[in-house]
């Protein structure tokens, strides 16, 4: 469900990096201003839109499925941002479930493709590994939310056959988190009593900065970034890195 108007609220803004609370910076209040989720540009991963108008049509989904769901955008609803008839739209993709699909893989294999990078630039140490982990999951949900919103929200949608490809990418990402959940168990870095609880819980944070991340917040994507692997490093026990 795609959350399109917020209140007004305050969230707080507070810089992480230190254990010791007194040398911590005072906590400020910044007012939240309202917006809607779909003014944010409906923007895929570098180098993967179509050229022409299956590029336009793939553009126009993602906006739509994201601000109103697979099952509330209608072909007609796609064709008519597009500027196209139903049937020009359907030469370039077989159907609407092929159009989420194809979204859904995108994100999906952006998300796999950072966490890879992420990983391999890590070294050996699982704190370092698992703050990487973090910061490619959560800067892959402030580059690319209306993706992120609808791989994650909408894959439900998908026939078995069609979330199959997403469902695999999406497992390789968990496999990979609880490999260094559980080499940082082994090791005593991380102080975890479940490890697999451990790592729904961390692949969890990012998810969510989807639904509000945008231009008009009081936080740039490092800032965002820079908080949720303090809270990951927080719940496995590991001290915060410094500098």
């Amino acid at each position: 469900m795609v959350v399109t108007i917020r209140p007004v609220h305050y969230g707080v803004n507070q810089s992480f990096g230190w254990d010791d609370p007194e040398g911590a910076p005072p906590v400020t209040q910044t007012p939240w201003d309202p917006r809607r989720l779909t003014a944010v540009a409906a923007d895929l991963p570098e180098g993967v839109t179509p050229p022409g108008t299956r590029g336009r049509i793939l553009q126009a989904a993602l906006k739509l499925f994201a601000e109103y769901g697979f099952h509330g955008a209608s072909i007609r609803d796609i064709a008519r941002v597009v500027g196209i008839n139903s049937a020009t739209l359907y030469a370039h993709y077989p159907g609407k479930e092929h159009l989420l699909a194809e979204l859904i893989r995108l994100g999906h294999e952006e998300l796999r493709h950072r966490l890879g990078e992420a990983y391999a630039g890590a070294g050996d140490d699982p704190t370092a590994q698992l703050a990487a982990l973090v910061r490619a999951q959560v800067l892959v949900h402030t580059d690319h939310p209306l993706l992120a919103l609808v791989a994650n929200h909408e894959l439900h949608a998908l026939s078995p056959e069609r979330a199959a490809p997403a469902l695999a990418l999406r497992e390789e990402a968990r496999q990979l988190l609880g490999a260094v959940l559980e080499r940082g168990a082994a090791s005593g870095a991380f102080d975890v009593g479940d490890v697999a609880l451990t790592g729904i819980a961390i692949g969890s944070l990012g998810m969510r900065v989807a639904n509000w991340f945008g231009p008009d917040q009081p936080y740039t994507r490092e800032q965002v970034a820079d908080a949720f692997v303090g809270f990951a490093l927080r719940l496995v026990g590991s001290p915060l890195p410094r500098g």
